[in-house]
């Protein structure tokens, strides 16, 4: 009942917390937590991830009677993907301007090698930093960030992200216009 009144309400239910295995990584400040080997999809969880990325507000009877399985049988499968991990949690899409963010920028980082983890933490302790990635090729870090204007941005930029130590330079790419391709009711999602 939990998951469900989640899902009503638009909350966020807690992760379980996934069991060490003797392969897991050695446990120390710096190790990640240890993730449950990915289970295959079906296509009716496919389906429910499609809805719930849609509507993350629906509620299990509107999930259940969408894909055509019984009340317990759509919670349980909602709860099994919350606990492997595959449902991160749930969330609105914000429109960043109408919420008083006004500037979007990309912002590309190198940085010094093996320092990812350190950076990361630093990165995302940033006042409206929205998607970090690790990523290959000319830079190190893609950085998504939505601040009130022009200046907040630069502030962000300059004396924020440069003032980290392992941060060796950056690009700022600014954001003009963007669009959400999240998945639409006419659009079907496709999930391996």
């Amino acid at each position: 009942m939990a998951a469900e009144r989640m899902a009503d309400k638009g909350e966020e239910p807690r992760r379980a917390t996934p069991t060490a295995t003797p392969s897991a990584a050695p446990a120390g400040p710096a190790a990640e937590p240890p993730v449950p080997p990915a289970r295959p999809l079906d296509s009716i969880d496919r389906d429910i991830l499609r809805i719930l990325q849609t509507d993350g507000r629906a509620s299990i009877r509107s999930v259940a009677e969408r894909v055509h399985v019984s009340r317990a049988n759509a919670y349980a499968r909602i709860n099994r993907l919350v606990e492997d991990g595959v449902i991160r949690g749930f969330g609105a899409r914000v429109d960043h301007e109408r919420a008083g963010q006004g500037a979007s920028a990309y912002i590309t980082l190198k940085i010094v090698q093996n320092s990812w983890r350190t950076v990361r933490e630093e990165l995302q302790a940033l006042p409206g930093a929205t998607h970090i990635a690790l990523v290959s090729g000319d830079f190190d870090v893609l950085l998504l960030v939505h601040t009130p204007d022009n200046r907040a941005l630069r502030e962000l930029v300059l004396t924020r992200i440069q003032s980290i130590p392992e941060v060796l330079s950056t690009r700022t790419l600014l954001v003009f216009e963007e669009t959400d391709l999240g998945p639409l009711p006419d659009r079907p999602a496709e999930l391996a």
